[in-house]
């Protein structure tokens, strides 16, 4: 019995079994069946339905793009639509390296190349020439070592470059004599061709190509591995060097980004090779001046087939006017040539000028020269003109209208208050006085005739002092924070904000001394910008509106040579308004009427019937006359910023001329340098505009 019942039991368990295995038999059927369907679902919609998607992806991973030489650049023009630079076509002669190319053979084809080409070898240096002989005679430079040091150098008590500079070293003039002219050219040539990065192309020659040397190259490229030619672009300057500083530099061909500038242009997704803006206009607007390369895809029997043209950047329109820019730097030059011949001016080297739109903020000219003298005794003329935008100058009696609203504001003057122009003297330190004593004036008097104790006695309110003759005076040094404050709300001690690079700040005191605030208040503490200061009298002028100066007019698409396709116009911008009232501006404006018209320091500046308003100043400035790094030499600087006309101002002129003379020299025998200047520069730009 109990044997029957475990067969029964065999039974049922072997039942069991088959029927699971034919329950997962079929669900792997089913999954088989499932999987297939999915792949054969997803090759229909690879293959058909997006055949045409990833047939183009495989194409761009498999043709070769590239870019053709760099695009020349857009044009500049003035405002008047004058080109002041435009490019021109040169032919270039260049050799880029073929990959593992042997050295004799790149001297072999410099030796073929230098009999058909002229190459300046002028610049031929005696190492270039030294390495050259080492290249081609091995066997005897070896010999210049001896087993001692070969020995050394085996032993790693020297190194190869000390084997190398001791091969120079030991190479005579009898060694080089062997070479002839023909021998200077080809290393000359080999060394241009193992010059800078070893996958860029080396210009050979760029200047003063043959069409016969042109040809030469083009039709032998193959006899002369690595060598081609191309129709390359140069900045052609229409004006010479007028502006040009300012206008900038474009790096060459063969030098591609300048390593300082490096990590800022490949971050914009330059090439290494690329020419591009290297400082000032260039470098500013680099992004409309630079060209669109062309772009070519490489077919399989090395042909090229294009896919893009090459254009050439953006034109763009200047708020300058170069005939008026000429016309001061002109002046400039003439004027530093008289003041060299004039007493008293052995300190005296350069001068600005700026002309400015005070209502939009535009600059119409912008110029500085520096005079130097040769050791024969003569003369030359460097220009200067960044200057403006990065040296400090001392402002002096300039500032005395910003001042004024200091104590409007403050409530330390009153309008048409009289007080007594008479000396302030402070314990320990020597009387401050104006440059003459004028009694008892007003506000008004006191900008005409740029009364000094006017304002000491504005800047001991401001402070909080008392004052009583030789005895000390204390003041409160937030006095100092008030006077900035405001004097920044004009432009000066901050940003100007003009598109150009590097602007400077100038120098802020950290003393806090109360005489110092004395000094602050008639411009003779910190200093400030030339272009700081033009922007401080168009703020006056454009009745406390600050406008930040701008070079760029607008941008035009280059597609036509006319100017008539815009992309872009530059708005004029306000920084900030003044913080004053009407009625204080206005003071201060008839203040600056006063000091041009008929007794005015500043009369004859600009020619009375321009209707002109402004400012004189003149302030004690120091040198460092032996360049030791200490201050030797106390000298005064002269400045003037003036407008016209003064009920409705068109043009600010900012004109500075830094030590003029030495400052024990008095007033009479100071060359009138600035306000000769000042006289013709306004004078041409009336000529001009009317």
């Amino acid at each position: 019995m109990k044997k029957k019942i475990n067969k029964y039991k065999y039974h049922k368990k072997r039942i069991n079994i088959e029927e699971t295995l034919e329950k997962r038999y079929t669900i792997l059927v089913v999954v088989i069946i499932l999987i297939m369907s999915i792949l054969i679902t997803r090759l229909f919609y690879v293959q058909i339905v997006k055949n045409r998607h990833y047939s183009e992806e495989l194409q761009s991973l498999t043709v070769n793009i590239i870019e053709g030489d760099s695009a020349p650049r857009g044009r500049i023009y003035d405002r008047n639509g004058n080109i002041i630079v435009d490019n021109i076509s040169t032919k270039t002669i260049y050799y880029k390296k073929p990959s593992k190319v042997k050295t004799e053979d790149e001297i072999k084809v410099a030796y073929l190349v230098g009999k058909y080409i002229n190459v300046d070898y002028s610049k031929l240096t005696l190492s270039m020439l030294k390495k050259f002989w080492i290249l081609n005679n091995s066997d005897a430079s070896d010999k210049k070592i001896t087993d001692e040091e070969w020995k050394n150098l085996s032993l790693r008590k020297l190194t190869k470059n000390d084997i190398e500079n001791l091969k120079m070293e030991r190479i005579t003039d009898e060694d080089l004599s062997i070479y002839n002219d023909d021998d200077k050219g080809a290393c000359y040539i080999y060394n241009l061709m193992n010059k800078g990065y070893y996958y860029t192309e080396k210009t050979i020659k760029n200047s003063d190509v043959t069409d016969e040397e042109f040809a030469y190259i083009a039709e032998n490229i193959d006899k002369i591995p690595g060598f081609n030619v191309k129709l390359d672009w140069e900045r052609d300057y229409k004006y010479g060097n007028v502006f040009k500083t300012i206008l900038g530099n474009v790096s060459s061909s063969t030098s591609g980004i300048p390593y300082n500038l490096k990590d800022y242009y490949l971050s914009e997704g330059y090439s290494l090779t690329d020419r591009v803006g290297t400082s000032y206009i260039e470098y500013q607007y680099e992004k409309y001046l630079k060209g669109k390369k062309a772009k070519y895809q490489v077919n399989d029997d090395g042909t090229y087939t294009e896919l893009a043209k090459g254009s050439r950047g953006s034109d763009i329109v200047l708020t300058i006017d170069i005939n008026l820019q000429k016309a001061v730097e002109e002046i400039l030059e003439e004027e530093l040539i008289i003041a060299k011949g004039e007493r008293n001016t052995e300190y005296f080297d350069k001068a600005y000028v700026i002309v400015n739109d005070p209502k939009t903020g535009e600059i119409l000219a912008m110029a500085s020269k520096q005079i130097i003298k040769n050791d024969d005794g003569s003369y030359k003329i460097l220009d200067y003109t960044p200057g403006v935008i990065t040296s400090s100058v001392t402002p002096g009696s300039i500032v005395k209208g910003a001042s004024h609203i200091v104590g409007y504001n403050t409530g330390a003057l009153k309008i048409g208050e009289i007080r007594n122009d008479a000396c302030i003297k402070i314990a320990a330190t020597p009387l401050k006085c104006s440059f003459t004593e004028y009694g008892n004036i007003d506000d008004l008097a006191a900008l005409k005739y740029s009364s000094n104790t006017y304002q000491f006695q504005t800047a001991i309110k401001v402070g909080g002092g008392v004052y009583r003759y030789n005895l000390p005076l204390v003041i409160n040094e937030e006095a100092f924070d008030i006077y900035r404050n405001t004097f920044k709300e004009f432009g000066l001690g901050t940003y100007t904000n003009i598109d150009l690079p590097n602007e400077s700040l100038g120098y802020k005191g950290t003393n806090r001394l109360s005489g110092l605030l004395l000094d602050f208040s008639i411009g003779q503490y910190d200093t400030y910008t030339p272009i700081q200061i033009s922007q401080y009298m168009s703020t006056i002028a454009n009745n406390g509106m600050r406008m930040q100066p701008y070079l760029l007019k607008a941008v035009f698409d280059s597609s036509s040579d006319a100017l008539s396709n815009i992309i872009y116009e530059t708005e004029p911008k306000v920084l900030n308004k003044v913080n004053t009232s009407e009625e204080y501006l206005n003071r201060v404006k008839e203040g600056f009427r006063q000091v041009l018209d008929y007794g005015g320091t500043g009369s004859g500046y600009i020619d009375y019937s321009h209707n002109p308003a402004g400012k004189t100043g003149t302030a004690q400035s120091f040198l460092d006359t032996n360049g030791d790094g200490v201050i030797d030499t106390a000298t005064t600087t002269a400045t003037f910023s003036g407008y016209a006309p003064y009920d409705n101002p068109s043009v600010v002129f900012t004109v500075i001329s830094p030590d003029i003379a030495p400052d024990y020299v008095t007033y009479n025998d100071m060359s009138r340098i600035n306000r000769r200047i000042s006289q013709k520069v306004s004078e041409k730009y009336f000529e001009i505009y009317g």
